[in-house]
């Protein structure tokens, strides 16, 4: 979120007093339009940083290492690693088209 801007730098008068009816003086929060949004760490690089990781657990759980082995590893519980490993067979389903 950005800096706090005055309400009556940035609105029209008109449309400043409209606004007054129904919050005088409180902090109101206007969201960016729908299009200019972006989603969940795509700013960040989060959501990028997780991917990598999630198709890197894929990867090493083909190659045969083990649940156990990924817990140490990731310092995910069984139930996330197995969550993740079929979120990515699906994946790896989808982008083969079988």
């Amino acid at each position: 979120m950005g800096r706090y801007k005055n309400g009556k730098d940035v609105l029209p008068p008109t449309l400043l007093r409209q606004i007054q009816q129904y919050i005088d003086g409180e902090l109101l929060y206007i969201p960016k339009q729908s299009e200019e949004r972006a989603g969940w760490g795509q700013l960040s690089g989060t959501k990028a940083r997780i991917n990598d990781r999630n198709d890197e657990i894929y990867a090493e759980y083909c190659k045969g290492r083990s649940i156990a082995d990924l817990e140490r590893v990731y310092f995910l519980s069984g139930d996330s690693l197995r969550k993740i490993i079929c979120k990515q067979q699906q994946n790896a389903r989808i982008t083969s088209g079988s």
